[in-house]
């Protein structure tokens, strides 16, 4: 019997071999399915050897739920025979868009909240969902620009997603200190807001600084060690929420192995306060 999840790493192929050596109670790692689903080859053959030794987590990146148009039914399908191979623990997505009238675009785009929004994304999640055979899990977005012609609040919307779906929530902590520095607004009143008991997962990662912004733009670019502001933000949680299976997204500059596990500790460390395991 596997122990609780507890801190987890995206998993990078180039540090595989130390992957399939770790011995770590509570060791977890994150993938984006998309990189994984195809029908065969030396990738999914190595995915495969990870989920022998580590449970898994798919964090997709391109359903494409807040787009007014049902998620593509072949990616759908490729992304349920990933499911059913792997038996991940968790399955997330992003709320975003990426896809309009047979176009992709490698970003993850933001809509209005509206009242329309709200029904068409909580049916993309619905269709989702009995398409996988699987609860999913919602992640906040990370904010640039405001948008006008809000109906909800992001927490607000958040909730009644979880009401409407049964899915649950991943909360990027990150994602949170970016917005609220970009948007102005107080990060610990939204995560006071925020439906805690619905979170699934925690992510936690390091942010930049646009250079060519006129303003202190801060940039969700996963390619530093996860700020002090962010752990702060964290700590938070835990105290409110109790433990909950946390990330460390890491996806440039990266590190050793080893050097992610030690941040990955810090997380477990503080999962263990609250009661879990590290």
């Amino acid at each position: 019997m596997r122990a609780p999840l507890a801190a987890g790493l995206g998993f990078k192929p180039q540090h595989v071999d130390e992957v399939l050596r770790c011995v770590s109670p509570g060791l977890w790692f994150e993938v984006h399915p998309e990189n994984y689903m195809g029908d065969g080859g030396p990738r999914l053959a190595m995915l495969d050897a990870v989920a022998d030794r580590h449970p898994l987590s798919l964090h997709g990146v391109s359903l494409s739920l807040a787009a007014a148009a049902p998620p593509d039914t072949g990616h759908l399908r490729r992304l349920r025979r990933l499911v059913d191979r792997v038996r991940p623990v968790l399955v997330s997505e992003h709320l975003a868009w990426s896809a309009w009238g047979g176009r992709y675009m490698p970003d993850l785009l933001p809509f209005p909240r509206t009242h329309e929004a709200l029904a068409c994304i909580a049916a993309n999640i619905l269709r989702s969902q009995e398409a996988l055979g699987r609860r999913i899990s919602i992640e906040n977005p990370s904010h640039y620009l405001a948008l006008d012609g809000h109906d909800w609040n992001e927490t607000d919307f958040l909730a009644e997603l979880v009401r409407r779906t049964g899915c649950g929530l991943l909360l990027d902590v990150n994602n949170v200190h970016v917005s609220a520095n970009n948007l102005g607004f107080d990060a610990l009143a939204y995560l006071q807001a925020f439906p805690l008991h619905a979170v699934t997962e925690i992510h936690l990662a390091g942010h930049g600084v646009d250079e060519d912004s006129p303003v202190n733009l801060l940039i969700d670019s996963h390619d530093a060690p996860v700020g002090e502001p962010v752990w702060e933000l964290y700590r938070h949680v835990l105290s409110r929420g109790g433990p909950r299976p946390t990330l460390i997204e890491r996806d440039g500059n990266l590190p050793s192995f080893d050097a992610l596990l030690r941040e990955g500790a810090r997380a477990g460390t503080m999962l263990a306060a609250q009661g879990l395991a590290a």
